[in-house]
């Protein structure tokens, strides 16, 4: 008797577009087909800018109409927004986009109350301005808040609608600044020092637990046969992203998560929690089988996304062939400046960094798209160096998935800056990753390294050896440190 290949629909949502993807596994079959891709585009109303959550759900009901009879379903999608629901589970506005003005300046008041050092000792999450934490701080006195009765993240606000079951996914709640990451518990005592009513949160989930079954409703609009199974995944896509990283047994590795955001540091049994690791603004977040996401964020492909929109949208495999030919590290900036945080005119502030900081000027857009690169590169080389001196975990090799593995001369020079072997794949991580967790309640695939082994031997990987002179990446670092 031939072993049991199963079928799943991945939801995964990212910050520019959502797709549900359809995936098979056996014990030696892991494949995944893209059953519908559909935009993500925020919206800015009067009040700020805000995601379409309505279009997003609708294009997952479309996605699952597309993909068919499957055993089970998982959502992921960005980390930290969230939406709030009255008394009757209904949806009080729209979600605000993290890229949302509100938060500006939010972070220094809640620090009047819990200093950074004690926030993060306790949380152990590095600072952004969007985490949902100064989004709550920022929210505290309107009448949207002061009506709510339950708060869920994305993906579980979206497996609610699809469920009517409420649950609060572990991974991404601890995106929230309010989970203790050594008990993988809330922080009650930040929680009640900042006035935060954690009585709004579902209960805590934990990636392969059940979520509930598709509604009759939704099963009557996607033609599927119930009873549909929807489970918890690793619903931050990063935490997905790094379950599926194909890292041998034992191997050293570190891992960069790339795409609008490049994600980029080391999996640990235990967060790291000292001082020095805050003011290197590193962050402890929750991945699978007790494991902790030890990482930076940066900036990552928003800014090259940006420019290219500023451009019209020209074809991007032709401006990657230019910018190979322009000379390396002519200018650089630093990708995890917040200065890139928001949309708009990227090239002139880009250009405008290298001004200020006295190095020439990129013009053209492979210029421009070069700059770029060089910088992000050189993000990655600070951060994998980073983590490793202040974990005490060195490293032999990087593993790049994302969508930036289809970007030849990011994983390139990833690989000279890092002075380190790069493994490129899987492209749709965050995706397999889903699949993977729910393939494992299923009972088809093990633990971690199990499902591993299974994305080694299935998914198409590329290797690229570092070439050229640290020294030359020395130096435009200095440039960087120096202003």
């Amino acid at each position: 008797m031939s072993a049991p290949v199963k079928s799943y629909a991945a939801v995964d949502l990212g910050a520019s577009s959502g797709r549900v993807m359809a995936g098979r596994v056996g014990p030696d079959t892991l494949e995944l087909t893209e059953a519908h891709r559909f935009p993500n585009r925020p919206v800015r109303v009067p009040e700020g800018l805000r995601w379409d959550v309505l279009g997003l759900y609708a294009g997952v009901l479309d996605g699952l109409k597309a993909t068919g009879q499957v055993d089970s379903v998982g959502i992921d999608s960005w980390a930290v927004d969230y939406g709030l629901l009255d008394a009757d589970g209904a949806l009080l506005g729209n979600p605000v986009h993290y890229r949302d003005s509100r938060t500006d300046g939010v972070a220094e008041k809640v620090w009047a109350t819990v200093p950074a050092q004690e926030l993060y000792a306790a949380t152990g999450l590095q600072y952004a301005p969007f985490n949902t934490l100064y989004q709550l701080a920022a929210a505290r006195g309107t009448r949207q808040l002061a009506n709510a009765q339950r708060l869920l993240l994305i993906p579980d606000l979206l497996t609610y609608w699809l469920t009517g079951e409420q649950g609060t996914e572990l991974t991404n709640a601890s995106t929230t600044q309010l989970i203790d990451p050594r008990t993988r518990e809330w922080s009650y005592d930040i929680a009640s020092r900042l006035d935060v009513d954690l009585g709004l949160f579902a209960p805590l989930r934990q990636p392969g637990d059940p979520a509930g079954v598709l509604r009759d409703a939704v099963l009557e609009e996607t033609g599927l046969a119930g009873p549909v199974p929807v489970t918890a995944v690793g619903s931050h896509d990063t935490a997905s992203a790094v379950a599926a990283v194909p890292a041998g047994d034992g191997e050293r590795f570190a891992y960069i998560c790339t795409g609008t955001w490049s994600l980029a540091g080391l999996e640990l049994d235990a967060p790291v929690l000292t001082e020095e690791s805050r003011t290197a603004n590193f962050t402890n977040e929750l991945g699978l089988d007790g494991t902790v996401r030890y990482l930076r964020n940066i900036m990552g492909l928003w800014l090259l996304q940006e420019c290219v929109r500023v451009w019209g949208d020209p074809d991007l495999g032709g401006l990657l062939l230019e910018a190979a030919k322009v000379p390396a590290l002519r200018s650089v900036v630093d990708a995890g400046d917040a200065a890139f945080l928001a949309p708009g005119r990227m090239p002139e502030r880009i250009a405008q960094a290298c001004r200020v900081s006295g190095q020439p000027v990129p013009e053209s857009p492979a210029e421009v798209t070069r700059c770029i690169l060089d910088s992000l590169a050189l993000a990655h080389r600070r951060a994998i160096a980073d983590a490793q001196r202040l974990a005490g975990h060195p490293v032999d090799v990087v593993h790049v998935v994302g969508g930036g593995t289809r970007n030849a001369l990011l994983c390139q020079l990833t690989a000279d800056a890092c002075g380190l072997p790069v493994v490129a794949g899987p492209t749709e991580a965050a995706a397999l990753g889903n699949v993977l967790v729910q393939a494992r309640a299923h009972g088809l695939v093990g633990d971690l390294a199990d499902g591993r082994r299974l994305l080694t031997r299935t998914q198409p990987l590329t290797r690229y050896e570092p070439r050229g002179d640290a020294a030359r990446w020395d130096e435009a670092e200095a440039r960087l440190t120096a202003r």
